[in-house]
């Protein structure tokens, strides 16, 4: 098939030129069509060296490494096998001779053989009387002339495999490139485009591939970034749209008398940033469209607090609410703060779990249906379709990061029981996240964040140490725990395992025999059963236990005021909001706290991790440093939201374009809230086959 009948629909097998052994390592990486291999971009450019003879470089080289790029004929190939197989091969220009040589590359053995011309780049350096290039990428000539055949010095490096190698990807997208291009549809007005000076879609993905210059290449980039922003914005904000004006939820408007009420329940005085949240929650829940707001707060800073106002406040009004949390540990925590907070009420409480025994369960389910019981906490459980309630009327969502947009809507569906009114939905994070994220992943969510602590949460001292400080950290626990402290040790396994980390079981033993000889050791781990975690943990609760070695179940949802240690073991094994949420289990009562992370950092991102977590208790800087470190994708990623993922904006760099796109977004669904308007037409077809799903938009007429 010619270059100018290709389109993007176009099966790799039909395009001239490109053979069965290519087509099949592609479709390895999943390219199967020359759209696929086009939206294939590549990860970086670098810039083609000039050719110099391999005389001219071995004059101008010395023992340092230079970037080279030679061209010649192979002289001769020959492998040595053994555990570091190696292949090596002569080059030969006619002025003198160069070694190429790749260590553990078999693949390489049927891509070089003597007597064919090609070119060599790489990284060289003299050796042994000899110009070297390690791990050199070769082309062929007939190919190296045609990739390079009207393109400058910028040269695309595409994500590769054993099997298929960047300069052969290079070669079949310079085959399909012009027709995928030439067939493309530009969803925005060149009125549009003008205005905000972004490049035709067509030339920006030619640009991505083969760029004029590296302003192209830039000009390029913008412009597809600033479509995936677009698009994931238009989403957030048409689901918004929607939610406010096709949803109905009953309206619980706060007076005087209801507001001394519930705060005569909460056991402290609510601080100025508990009173400014409540407010902005209390004005959602008085509307009779439905409250969809996110709220978010450093450890520690008293949203479970805010979240009770929200619940009681529908109770107050005579209808039911529900506290979802992801796990069994977390829900039992909020349970029994709630059951401390309505002692001596007539505000029918219970937990439901996937531990709740069945007969329980089954009385739950049944005064949930009737309306007797008002206030439910609960894990997924909540969510299976046997349970419905009467009227829910307010529902809480904590640790928002480990629910995805489904959840939410699931969670809303349960308040159509004898009325077609959705609950009130407050999402609630311990994970601050950034703003960049916040309003990319939960655009559809109005924002309310709590900052600061309330008072008498101390920071906790934090020291990062390599794990031959270990006797010492341990020696000085035993001091403190001497002195009635209690602590936690955090490992990463529950079991004794060949890959050397430590674990509950043998830690335990080795604590015991060793540095807390004589001391009471509780433990707990995600595979106890509930009431055996449950005996451990309120041993450790009570005081009966100086010591509790854990995994990270005790992440969230375990509150020990006495607990004011904390060593947590192999810390560079963690994401840094992990340890920042450890971190926050100590620091909640009047002692002075200590955290120590024994870590042993073997990459850069492991030593920024620890360094980052050392230098700062605010979860807001933590959460920014997160996203720098290990990108969206993997702090709040498609991955979790169900969202696809960005293949080019980047949320750590991008965060004006992001902006620009927010605030067109909000214009353009405000003016055509469902996108029904024919310049809109192909916009909305590449949001809906990219995000309708995730985002409940399919169902959209």
């Amino acid at each position: 098939m010619e270059a100018g009948t290709v389109d993007a629909r176009t099966p790799l097998t039909a395009v001239t030129g490109v053979g069965s052994r290519a087509v099949e390592r592609l479709g390895h990486l999943g390219i199967r069509t020359a759209g696929d291999l086009v939206r294939h971009l590549p990860m970086r450019h670098e810039r083609r060296l000039a050719e110099r003879t391999i005389a001219e470089t071995i004059a101008a080289t010395t023992e340092d490494t230079v970037n080279v790029r030679l061209r010649g004929e192979v002289a001769r190939v020959r492998t040595r096998p053994g555990p570091r197989a190696l292949i090596e091969a002569t080059l030969d220009d006619g002025t003198a001779t160069a070694r190429l040589v790749w260590f553990n590359a078999p693949w390489m053995r049927g891509k070089i053989h003597p007597g064919e011309r090609g070119v060599a780049e790489g990284r060289a350096r003299m050796r042994q009387g000899y110009l070297e290039i390690g791990n050199a990428r070769w082309t062929q000539e007939a190919r190296a002339g045609e990739v390079a055949a009207g393109v400058d010095d910028l040269r695309p490096i595409y994500p590769a495999s054993e099997e298929i190698g960047s300069a052969e990807i290079e070669m079949v997208v310079a085959r399909v490139l012009e027709g995928v291009c030439a067939g493309m549809e530009d969803p925005l007005p060149e009125s549009y485009r003008r205005e905000r000076d972004l490049m035709p879609l067509a030339a920006a993905w030619r640009a991505m591939h083969r760029p004029a210059d590296a302003e192209e290449l830039a000009r390029a980039r913008r412009r597809l970034a600033f479509d995936e922003l677009l698009l994931l914005q238009l989403g957030v904000m048409m689901r918004r749209a929607q939610l406010r004006s096709r949803t109905r939820a009953v309206p619980l408007p706060v007076d005087a008398a209801i507001d001394a009420h519930i705060r005569s329940r909460i056991p402290f005085r609510l601080t100025s940033e508990q009173d400014r949240v409540v407010a902005e929650i209390a004005a959602d829940l008085g509307q009779a469209h439905a409250m969809n707001r996110l709220l978010q707060g450093d450890v520690g800073s008293g949203k479970t607090a805010v979240a009770a106002y929200a619940m009681l406040l529908a109770v107050a009004h005579g209808h039911q609410a529900a506290l979802v949390a992801p796990t069994e540990i977390l829900a039992e925590q909020h349970h029994r703060v709630l059951a401390r907070m309505l002692e001596g009420s007539e505000v029918s409480l219970r937990l439901l779990t996937g531990s709740t025994p069945e007969s329980d369960r089954a009385a739950c389910v049944a005064g949930l249906a009737r309306g007797s019981i008002h206030l439910v906490v609960g894990t997924h459980a909540l969510l299976e379709g046997g349970v419905a309630f009467r009227s829910l009327a307010v529902a809480v969502v904590d640790e928002q990061h480990r629910f995805g947009v489904r959840q939410r809507a699931a969670i809303r569906q349960k308040g159509q029981g004898e009325t077609p009114l959705i609950p009130h939905t407050l999402v609630m994070t311990a994970t601050p996240i950034p703003r960049t994220l916040a309003i990319t992943l939960y655009g559809d969510l109005d924002l309310s964040t709590l900052r600061g602590k309330p008072p008498g949460r101390k920071p906790a001292v934090t020291r990062v140490v390599d794990p031959g400080k270990a006797p010492e950290v341990y020696s000085y626990l035993r001091s403190r725990l001497n002195r009635g402290e209690q602590a936690y040790v955090v490992v990463p396994a529950v079991e004794e395992s060949e890959t050397g980390l430590k674990d509950v079981t043998s830690h335990v033993r080795f604590l015991s025999e060793g540095p807390f000889k004589g001391l009471t050791i509780a433990s707990v781990h995600g595979r106890m059963d509930r009431e055996e975690r449950e005996a451990q943990m309120e041993r450790f609760r009570g005081g009966g236990a100086s010591v509790l070695v854990a995994t990270t179940v005790i992440e969230v949802g375990v509150d020990v005021p006495n607990a004011t240690l904390m060593v947590v073991e192999h810390a560079e094994r963690f994401g840094l909001a992990q340890l920042h949420q450890l971190r926050g289990r100590i620091g909640r009562g009047e002692g002075a706290s200590l955290c120590v992370f024994i870590g042993e950092a073997a990459t850069p991102d492991a030593t920024e991790r620890l360094a980052a977590i050392a230098s700062s208790d605010n979860g807001f800087d933590i959460a920014e440093s997160d996203l720098r470190l290990r990108g969206p994708g993997e702090v709040f990623g498609a991955r979790q939201s169900g969202l696809a993922p960005f293949r080019v904006a980047d949320l750590s760099t991008d965060a004006d374009l992001l902006r620009l796109a927010r605030a067109d977004a909000q214009g353009w669904i405000d003016r055509d809230p469902d996108l029904r308007a024919a310049e809109s037409a192909l916009l909305r077809r590449k949001l809906m086959a990219l995000h309708g799903q995730a985002l409940g938009l399919a169902d959209v007429g």
